[in-house]
């Protein structure tokens, strides 16, 4: 479904990765773990159009996407859900999931469908739904901006640390939600630094370290990996 193939991308003169080799197949729930400024955030940057890659491919279904526009990416299917959620705090929650359905604005009636599916998968949304997304927990907040990415009825949802800063429950139930996206049918390429939480539903995993990826496999190779649980786990 999404493949990087050899992709590099620079930032000036430094190499924020290099020559990065990724695929995900339709349907897969893929992580890619490391700490912060590994290269997780630019990786994601690449795949949406918003970096260039300074060498490399990425395909999306047989077709090449780099070089394309952001709002193309999006229509051929692909969201990305950013690190810092990037939602507009004076619009209200339900304000916010309409403009994550923009793509299909033509559509009113799938456009409604949806905003139906992202309140029934996130029923505190639709209890604050009036309300200035500005105003809400941080936990509330990681919700809708899963929600407004899931309005544009995604392929492959792109997601970047959902669980940073989030409370130990929280990011429990968020995990658990990521899992039911992916099994009803949205395919999931996961960048998180909680590497047990992300393995425990991922089906496999790349490892960053300074740009490149150093270790990858399915995810109980990757939990029995003395390496990775040493730096990731803790273990």
């Amino acid at each position: 479904m999404l493949e990087l193939s050899n992709v590099s991308v620079k930032y000036g003169g430094f190499s924020a990765v290099q020559n990065i080799d990724i695929h995900v197949e339709k349907g897969e729930l893929v992580v890619l773990l490391g700490s912060n400024g590994a290269g997780k955030s630019t990786t994601f940057n690449a795949i949406s159009g918003l970096q260039k890659p300074s060498t490399g491919t990425i395909t999306f279904e047989g077709s090449p996407i780099h070089g394309k526009a952001p709002d193309k990416i999006v229509q051929s299917g692909i969201v990305q859900c950013a690190e810092d959620r990037k939602l507009f705090p004076q619009m209200t929650v339900k304000e916010n999931l309409i403009m994550g359905g923009y793509v299909h604005r033509r559509k009113r009636k799938q456009v409604n469908r949806s905003l139906e599916e992202a309140f029934e998968l996130f029923p505190i949304l639709y209890e604050k739904k009036d309300d200035a997304a500005g105003s809400l927990s941080g936990g509330q907040q990681q919700m809708l901006a899963i929600g407004r990415a899931l309005m544009s009825k995604p392929k492959l949802m792109l997601l970047d640390e959902p669980s940073i800063g989030l409370a130990p429950l929280i990011v429990e139930q968020m995990f658990e939600v990521i899992q039911k996206i992916n099994k009803d049918g949205t395919t999931v390429l996961l960048a998180e630094q909680n590497a047990f939480a992300a393995l425990k539903i991922a089906d496999r995993g790349y490892v960053y370290e300074s740009g490149s990826i150093v270790v990858k496999g399915s995810s109980d190779e990757l939990l029995a990996n003395d390496t990775v649980r040493k730096a990731y786990i803790g273990a």
